[in-house]
């Protein structure tokens, strides 16, 4: 008898909180009261808050557009959502001019703007090819692509201290939030992950088709827009804490799918979840190198590429 989905997301926090843990294991190893306590606020509890939301909300983004697109190669890093926040924040970072706020507050804002801007030019393309699965795909690939290709010139132009703050930041860091960041991104974040558990079971819908989900009182064309303004708005506040992190929000919800099968009402959590789990240990794994400070996206890349390979071969890549 398999598991109820419940002892599943049982599991997973229980397995974070271990994970949370070994993150946290060598604050007390310092002398100085008022050090241990410096650490563990200001710097540990920082990263560790943003790993769940950061994860959560990549995987749970990914699960919903998936769903809301009818594309099992819908992710956030695909369709541009990211590329478009991404490219924002590095105008932010690169060009030399004066901010109105400081860089805490106009990151997030930025990476909001760039994130929703990029998803309403994919609406707005994909509806002039009247929604076809492949043309929000096509679309993202046109805005990664020309957003890499704007970013790759602002490098030309920028001074050697931006750049290497840049690139570190693109291959994606979880150590550069901090308490103030943080209260900015930190509660859209954790909205944008409500809101997706909030639609779970509209979404069910969409499984038979948009005429299926009009005969039961939910127009499809809105619950699809909605989802896409709530992950937007999601993922612009990700990157803007953790600069672009690769497969989390593609792997993450096939996998899930595989073991808790396609009710979003279960699948959703548990992604969730998985995805808070994943970039925890990913931060664990950095924690324990002890030598350098390891880009986030290239840790994922590494673990996520074999396992997306697995999920091919045992075809079980479908929504």
């Amino acid at each position: 008898m398999k598991p109820h989905w419940w002892l599943r997301c049982v599991l997973l926090f229980l397995l974070m909180v271990v994970a949370s843990t070994i993150v946290l294991h060598d604050w007390h190893q310092y002398t100085e009261p008022a050090l241990h306590w410096h650490i563990l606020i200001n710097l540990q509890l920082p990263l560790v808050i943003n790993a769940v939301l950061v994860g959560a909300t990549l995987a749970i983004s990914g699960g919903t557009l998936q769903v809301a697109l009818r594309n099992p190669l819908a992710d956030p890093g695909i369709i541009g959502i990211t590329s478009g926040a991404s490219l924002c924040a590095a105008g932010l970072l690169l060009l030399p001019f004066t901010l109105p706020l400081p860089m805490q507050y106009m990151l997030p804002i930025g990476c909001f703007t760039g994130a929703l801007l990029s998803t309403w030019l994919i609406f707005k393309i994909s509806k002039r090819l009247r929604n076809a699965a492949s043309a929000v795909i096509l679309a993202g690939i046109a805005i990664s692509t020309l957003a890499g290709a704007i970013i790759g010139w602002m490098y030309l132009m920028a001074e050697a201290s931006a750049m290497r703050n840049l690139t570190f930041w693109i291959m994606g860091s979880l150590h550069q939030a901090d308490w103030v960041l943080l209260s900015v991104s930190g509660p859209i974040m954790a909205l944008s992950i409500g809101f997706q558990l909030y639609y779970a079971r509209q979404m069910n819908l969409l499984y038979a088709g948009e005429l299926a989900t009009a005969a039961a009182g939910v127009s499809p064309q809105l619950l699809i827009n909605r989802c896409l303004f709530i992950t937007a708005i999601g993922v612009g506040a990700a990157v803007s804490v953790s600069g672009s992190i690769a497969f989390i929000g593609l792997l993450v919800p096939h996998l899930m799918r595989f073991i808790v099968g396609h009710d979003n009402q279960k699948l959703l959590p548990v992604t969730a979840l998985t995805g808070a789990l994943v970039l925890l240990l990913v931060v664990a794994i950095s924690d324990m190198a002890a030598v350098i400070s390891l880009p986030v996206s290239m840790v994922t890349a590494t673990i996520g590429g074999p396992m997306l390979l697995a999920v091919l071969y045992r075809g079980r890549w479908r929504v």
